[in-house]
């Protein structure tokens, strides 16, 4: 196991428990206690995790970790949805896309889709409106792609651009197909997210659509952050993993929610 293999186990056992000591780690991880300790060291160093004395905590009760830390988590999944939104969207099509690594599998599935040639009367085959870096800098050297950044103060977890720049850009646009990348979505509490300044702006990208798509595997499901995005109302189509579990399914069709499965 690599370093930043070790890394990523590491953060997802304190995204799971909160706090990590270090003998049990060593054990989870099969390395030596010194390793775990550097590593903690190092990790606390880029503060992403709290160091204590025989162990770490997470960072405050709701966990957010970095987008570089995500993105091995259900990585084949996350490409497997990200195809099927792609298929949704149609030529000339305007497209809103939040930050996180469903959006971004997302984004890739949209860069490799053959159809979406230029267009005539546009010059685009799609345009992209994102409030994320990483996804704007994938898709800004795609000439069949028009790129629309908001603009805003970036975070450096998710890369997402927040704050009033943000929602004064988004309040001039109109988007056919908003995607939303979320920390949990559930039934009783809608679409959420860890950070409230994401949240907002991921707010402002559904009610900016005709049609309002939430992409998150299965893991994300029956399950609440701490900011609301939107409630079930507001969204049109969930698409997730086939380990979405037959009765949180059947509560989100019940409420209207069309349920894709990939």
């Amino acid at each position: 196991m690599s370093r930043y293999e070790r890394w990523n186990a590491l953060l997802e056992l304190l995204a799971e428990h909160g706090r990590l000591e270090v003998e049990e780690a060593a054990e989870a991880l099969d390395v030596s206690a010194a390793t775990i300790r550097r590593d903690l060291d190092q990790l606390a160093r880029q503060q992403v995790l709290t160091r204590t004395r025989g162990g770490a905590v997470a960072h405050g009760v709701s966990y957010d970790l970095p987008l570089r830390y995500k993105t091995a988590r259900h990585a084949d999944a996350k490409q497997r949805i990200g195809a099927l939104v792609a298929g949704l969207v149609a030529p000339g099509e305007v497209v809103g896309l939040n930050g996180g690594t469903t959006t971004t599998e997302v984004a890739r599935a949209l860069a490799v889709r053959t159809d979406l040639a230029e267009r005539p009367e546009s010059g685009h085959g799609l345009t992209v409106v994102t409030n994320a870096l990483n996804i704007a800098n994938e898709l800004a050297v795609r000439p069949q792609v028009k790129i629309v950044v908001t603009g805003g103060v970036a975070r450096p977890q998710s890369y997402e651009l927040i704050g009033p720049l943000a929602a004064q850009v988004l309040g001039e646009l109109a988007l056919d197909t908003a995607v939303l990348g979320v920390d949990g979505f559930d039934a009783g509490h809608g679409a959420t997210a860890h950070h409230e300044g994401e949240a907002a702006v991921n707010r402002l990208l559904a009610e900016r659509a005709r049609r309002v798509v939430v992409a998150a595997d299965s893991s994300k499901l029956g399950h609440r952050a701490f900011a609301r995005i939107c409630g079930l109302e507001a969204v049109d189509t969930l698409v997730t993993d086939d380990r979405v579990p037959d009765g949180l399914a059947a509560a989100f069709a019940e409420a209207g929610v069309t349920v894709l499965t990939a």
